[in-house]
C-alpha cells in the first residue's frame, strides 16, 4: 500500500479537541490535495472526524471550513492550475469556493467509533489517559480487518506500552504535534522498539508534505518536550515557594514569572505557560510520567491546591486564555491568584515593589520579539548573559539559577537517552516552545 492508498480512508479520534481539530484540518487539506491530482480522479477519499459530542463536531466543521477558505486564498494561483480543466471556474472566488467544497466533501463528522473499522490510518488525539487510549484502540483494532496504522498524539505515554497492551505488533508510532498543530512546525516522532520501518517512512513523508519539522525522540515517558517542560515548571514553582518564605506568595509568583520571561528572554513566563497548557493538564501529565521515573517525583502540591480551588487555566473554545495562576485581561496577564484570599491581586498592587526587589535588567537587554529571529542573536546573548551573570541583583541571581537548572534538565535528557543529541533538545525548545535559544548553551554553567 503506497502513500496515497494509505490516505484514502482515515479516521481522527478526538477530532473536535484542541489537538484533534488541528490534525483533522492538516489531514483534510493533504487528502484534498491528493484527490485533485489527475491520477487520483477515480479514488474516493474519506476522512472520518470522530468525537463524543455532536455539538463539538458541528463547531469543528465550522472551524474546518473557515481554515479551508484561508488555505485556498493563500494558494489561489496554484489552485487555478489544478482546476485548469474546469471552464466554469473563472473568478478567484469560484476557485476558492470549489476547493473549500472539495475539502469539506472528504470529511465525515460522527460520534460513532465504528467508522474507524474501515480505515487504514487512524490518528489518535483523545484524552491523555493510558487506560482510555488502550480501550479505544483495542476496540478499533479488534474490529478492523485492514491492519490499520496508528499515529498517536500522546505527549507523555510510552509508545511501546500502547503497542503491547493493544497488541498492535508495531503498527503504531508517536507523532506528537505541538499546539496548535496547524501553526506549530514541530512534530516529535517517537518510534517504539517494534514500530514498523514502513510506518516511519510514511510518517516522514506525511510530515514533509505538511511542511513540519521532525525531531526524533526516544520512547521514554514525556519524551523531550514534556520531559523538559514539566521539570522546568516544577523548578519555577519551587523557586516561588522558596521566595514565599520571605514575601507573599503572589509576589513570589510574579517575580519568578517575570524572571523566566524577561530576564531569560522567553516568549512567556513559566506560570503563564502553565496556564496556557492548563494547570490540571500539567499535573495530569506529571502523574502519567511519574510511574516511569523511579528516581524522581514529578508532583506539585501547589498545583494540587490550585486545582482543588477550581483554578485551572487552559483556553476557551475560541482560543482565548482562561484565568489560572495569572488573571488575563485582553489576553495579557493582569493579576496573580492568591490561594489564601481566593481572589486575584492586580499587578498594580505589587508590580512596583516586586520590580524594585528584582532590580533592573542589563542596559540594552533584548526583547524576545525582536531577538527571536535575529541572525546575530548568539552574539547578543553572549554579551547579555555575561553582563547578567555578573550582576548581584535578586533578578540576576534567580535568572542564573533558572538558566542553570534548565540546562541541567536538557543535559539529563541526553544522558538518559530520551534525546539523541543536545541539538535535538534545543530544537524542541526552539521550535515547539518558540524559545530564542536552546537550554543547552554556554550562557550558563551546568
Amino acid at each position: 500500500m503506497d502513500y496515497t492508498e494509505r490516505l484514502e480512508n482515515v479516521t481522527v479520534l478526538g477530532a473536535a479537541g484542541k489537538m484533534g481539530s488541528g490534525i483533522l484540518l492538516l489531514t483534510a487539506l493533504e487528502m484534498a490535495d491528493l484527490s485533485l491530482k489527475p491520477e487520483n480522479k477515480n479514488r474516493q477519499f474519506v476522512l472520518n472526524a470522530v468525537d463524543v459530542s455532536q455539538q463539538a463536531l458541528s463547531g469543528v466543521m465550522r472551524f474546518l471550513k473557515a481554515q479551508a477558505v484561508k488555505a485556498a486564498e493563500k494558494k489561489t494561483v496554484a489552485l487555478r492550475k489544478v482546476y485548469e480543466d474546469r471552464a466554469d471556474l473563472i473568478e478567484n472566488q469560484d476557485i476558492i469556493d470549489q476547493y473549500v467544497f472539495d475539502v469539506m466533501n472528504i470529511v465525515r463528522p460522527t460520534v460513532k467509533l465504528e467508522v474507524a473499522y474501515d480505515s487504514t490510518l487512524v490518528f489518535e488525539a483523545i484524552k491523555e489517559d493510558p487506560e482510555v487510549k488502550v480501550k479505544v484502540l483495542s476496540q478499533v483494532d479488534k474490529n478492523n480487518k485492514k491492519s490499520p496504522w496508528y499515529f498517536t498524539n500522546t505527549s507523555s505515554i510510552p509508545i511501546h506500552e500502547l503497542d503491547e497492551k493493544v497488541g498492535l505488533g508495531g503498527r503504531i508510532i508517536g507523532f506528537h504535534f505541538y499546539n496548535p498543530p496547524a501553526v506549530q512546525r514541530l512534530v516529535e516522532l517517537i518510534r517504539a522498539k517494534n514500530t514498523l520501518a514502513e510506518i516511519v517512512e510514511f510518517a516522514q513523508q506525511y510530515a514533509k508534505n505538511l511542511k513540519k519539522t521532525i525531531v526524533p525522540a526516544n520512547d521514554f515517558a514525556g519524551f523531550i518536550g514534556n520531559g523538559h517542560f514539566m521539570r522546568d515548571g516544577l523548578h519555577g514553582i519551587s523557586e516561588a515557594l522558596r521566595l514565599s518564605e520571605t514575601m507573599p506568595f503572589v509576589e513570589a509568583v510574579y517575580m519568578i514569572n517575570k524572571v523566566s520571561q524577561d530576564f531569560l528572554v522567553r516568549p512567556m513566563g513559566i506560570f503563564q505557560l502553565i496556564d496556557y497548557v492548563g494547570v490540571d493538564v500539567c499535573q495530569y501529565i506529571m502523574s502519567v510520567m511519574n510511574p516511569y521515573l523511579p528516581d524522581e517525583d514529578l508532583h506539585s502540591d501547589v498545583l494540587d491546591r490550585y486545582i482543588s480551588l477550581g483554578v485551572l487555566g487552559g483556553q476557551f473554545a475560541d482560543g482565548s486564555q482562561k484565568d489560572g495562576f495569572l488573571k488575563y485581561e485582553k489576553g495579557r496577564p493582569a493579576g496573580i491568584y492568591d490561594p489564601e484570599k481566593k481572589a486575584y491581586v492586580p499587578f498594580s498592587q505589587i508590580q512596583a515593589n516586586c520590580d524594585e526587589k528584582l532590580g533592573p535588567l542589563p542596559q540594552g537587554a533584548p526583547a524576545w520579539k525582536t531577538i527571536v529571529g535575529s541572525p546575530d542573536k548568539d552574539d547578543v546573548f553572549q554579551k547579555y548573559f555575561k553582563e547578567l551573570n555578573g550582576m548581584k541583583t535578586l533578578g540576576a541571581e534567580l535568572a542564573g539559577r533558572y538558566g542553570k537548572r534548565s540546562k541541567q534538565i536538557g543535559l539529563k535528557l541526553v544522558a538518559d537517552k530520551v534525546a539523541n543529541s543536545e541539538e535535538d533538545v534545543n530544537n524542541v525548545l526552539l521550535t515547539g516552545f518558540y524559545h530564542a535559544y536552546g537550554p543547552i548553551n554556554n550562557y550558563f554553567e551546568s
